[in-house]
């Protein structure tokens, strides 16, 4: 993906995109027409959110009424789990299972793993808000208890009219066996409260697992209300402005849903901020064909890192908020508060980055907003890389002075170092940390980092991804453009999805897989159906079958793909692949079908490739904008570094470092042992120097 600034913007149509970071709004417009895009940023609202969207959509040069879709990542729903202001939200589930929340797996959290003194973080909903009824299902889906109706009738009464709760969730054991009982709660809460949102586990994860299923359901109906309220907030504010447009919200594990169907289903968004850049990384590593990558997304407050691993991105099926599972398809990300806005101080005696951070509001000294701390910000204008006449294009004012002056206050007196040293130890420690959550991916899991590129984007990705290009010996970096909009532009990329599953726990061989068939037939019919309701026509879907497998006695699985036509000797093979792939060995014996899982796909239109201005022959020569000094972490000291527009540079462009590659949301530093290409889609390229 290259942005062209050389064709026409304005034929249209358009879709929008928008990713809500925890400093800045990104908003991509793409031209259907021509492939070309335009980028906005704008300060975040923390205090409300729609506001800041709808200011970076206006940024933009595109007229709402000719805008086909508009396609929206948010963190509004993961930000409300962490800081505990979502819903007044109550529990129903069987009798005698009020305490499942509080007891989970029994297990101790592992960061109070050896502290005698700690104390269970507490769940999302107290104990006084879960209610019970006599009912239940066993676990092929007969009915051992009739569900006692009258019961579950007082118990909604009880929570919605005495304790005032404005959402529930609904959980029975082996509900994924047979729903009855829970479809039947639900209409009874409807006919007595039909204004209050009710969240079923059924429709959340057909899976079994009671506690992780549990969990699941209350966080979906936590959030349900904010993220419902949020975006039809949202969509009638663009709509009164002339959108009229399909409105699309990011899901966890890439591809889109409609919004009205996010509002309902709420937790496949939970991830979908930092979603959008794992897709864009994708849409790279198909368009490039280098099929070893790693997303590396460094905004404001947090970095996101994700492995593309033989052309596809990690993925899993249950991923944690603190100390509470959440069950259903995920990108395997790994997330740490290290950004621009990352506080630097003094523990101790030792210089540390993080996690905290100083967000949008103050936000870092140099942004003259009233921050006084020093960040990774301050420290990148302190040593020259951040231009004030530059940075983002000169729409925001930002003030090296200040930044010096907050270096000085509040670090180089304590370390007993000069403002040069003391900001380049910033950059080494945010290096160290970086490398520590790069390694849990790559080295951790058996894979080489020698055979990776890393995709740098986000604010900050392009000026830290050739240090950490340096320390871990990648292969590479490469840098799109729009880098610091890249979350947004992935959701461009996107195609509408949708997956279900079904947990089923049958041996795997012939009797057993044949019967297995209508599961698949079933959960296909959901998906299909789901896309359809979605706009999406039905030649236009695409179906792929899954499958969660392990061998007998063992508690955890691996999923596999089920191919068309395949037989139980071919997916036994898949599993031993697998297993060896992750655990080096393979185990004769009987092998178990747990979870089916179907990931259905409504194809959508993809960015036209747009290449930069001209191409580059030997012997060309391009002068820099300008020549200025800025620290080189190579030598330790300042010097010249050529500075760059990345509009500029043409189709073939090489040079060699020190350089800083400057373009409305991102800044790229080449350092002086490593060389800098621009290849033909218009990506930077940054390569260690053989020394």
């Amino acid at each position: 993906m290259s942005v062209n600034t050389t064709a026409a913007f304005g034929a249209g149509p358009y879709r929008i995109a928008v990713d809500i970071g925890g400093t800045f709004v990104d908003a991509v417009a793409l031209d259907e027409s021509t492939g070309q895009v335009r980028v906005h940023k704008t300060s975040n609202t923390p205090d409300d959110p729609a506001v800041g969207v709808v200011e970076a959509v206006l940024g933009l040069p595109v007229p709402l009424d000719e805008v086909t879709v508009f396609m929206h990542g948010t963190t509004l729903g993961l930000n409300a789990v962490l800081q505990r202001r979502g819903a007044a939200t109550g529990l129903i589930t069987n009798a005698g299972f009020r305490d499942v929340l509080e007891i989970g797996r029994g297990d101790v959290p592992e960061r109070q793993m050896y502290d005698l003194q700690g104390v269970r973080p507490r769940p999302l909903i107290p104990r006084r808000h879960i209610g019970t009824v006599t009912g239940r299902i066993d676990a092929r889906g007969a009915v051992a208890t009739a569900l006692d109706e009258a019961e579950a009738r007082q118990t909604a009464r009880y929570l919605v009219t005495e304790c005032g709760l404005e959402s529930l969730a609904v959980c029975f054991l082996h509900s994924y066996a047979n729903p009855g009982h829970e479809l039947r709660v639900r209409e009874i809460i409807k006919d007595e409260f039909p204004q209050v949102p009710v969240t079923l586990s059924v429709d959340v994860a057909r899976e079994y697992r009671e506690y992780e299923r549990t969990s699941s359901t209350v966080i979906a109906a936590y959030i349900r209300p904010l993220i419902d309220r949020y975006l039809e907030k949202l969509e009638s504010e663009l709509r009164r402005r002339g959108f009229r447009g399909s409105f699309w919200v990011m899901r966890s594990a890439g591809g889109a849903m409609s919004g009205s169907f996010a509002r309902e289903a709420p937790l496949a968004s939970l991830f979908s901020g930092p979603a959008g850049g794992i897709a864009a990384t994708s849409y790279i590593a198909a368009q490039s064909g280098q099929g070893h990558l790693i997303s590396f997304d460094v905004g404001g407050t947090s970095l996101d890192s994700c492995v593309i691993h033989a052309g596809g991105p990690a993925q899993a099926y249950e991923a944690k908020l603190e100390h509470m599972p959440m069950l259903g398809p995920v990108f395997d990300l790994r997330t740490i508060g290290a950004g621009g806005g990352s506080i630097a101080h003094v523990d101790d005696g030792f210089l540390k980055v993080g996690p905290e951070s100083a967000g949008a509001v103050p936000g870092p000294s140099c942004y003259l907003r009233g921050g006084s701390d020093a960040t990774l910000t301050d420290a990148a204008a302190a040593l020259g890389y951040l231009r004030p006449q530059n940075f983002l294009a000169g729409r925001m004012e930002i003030s090296v002075p200040a930044a010096r002056k907050a270096l000085t206050d509040n670090l180089a007196g304590q370390l007993g170092l000069g403002i040069d040293q003391t900001a380049a130890g910033i950059f080494r420690v945010a290096v160290s940390r970086t490398v520590g959550a790069l390694r849990e991916i790559t080295i951790e899991r058996g894979l080489d980092p020698r055979d990776f590129h890393l995709v740098a984007f986000g604010g900050f990705g392009p000026m830290l991804g050739p240090m950490i290009m340096r320390e871990m010996r990648l292969r590479g970096v490469i840098v799109p453009a729009a880098a610091g909009a890249l979350s947004a532009w992935g959701m461009l990329v996107s195609d509408l999805q949708h997956d279900v599953s079904q947990t089923v726990i049958r041996p795997l061989d012939e009797v057993m897989w044949g019967e297995l068939e209508p599961v698949f037939a079933e959960l296909e019919d959901t998906a299909t159906r789901t896309l359809q309701a979605q706009g999406v026509p039905d030649e236009e879907i695409g179906i792929t079958r899954l499958t969660d497998l392990r061998y007998r006695r063992q508690e955890h699985t691996l999923t596999v793909p089920v191919p068309s036509g395949a037989s139980v000797p071919d997916i036994r093979e898949l599993l031993d692949h697998e297993h060896l792939n992750h655990y080096g060995h393979v185990i004769s014996g009987q092998a178990e079908v747990v979870t089916l899982r179907v990931h259905a796909t409504g194809s959508g239109r993809r960015p036209v490739q747009v290449t930069g201005p001209g191409d580059w022959k030997d012997g060309d020569r391009l002068e820099p904008d300008f020549v200025a000094q800025a620290y080189d972490l190579v030598r330790e000291m300042p010097c010249d570094h050529g500075f760059y527009t990345r509009d500029r540079l043409p189709a073939g462009f090489r040079h060699s470092g020190p350089a800083v590659i400057l373009e409305d949301t991102a800044t790229t530093i080449v350092g002086s042992d490593q060389d800098l290409r621009v290849n033909e889609t218009g990506h930077l390229v940054i390569t260690q120097r053989e020394s």
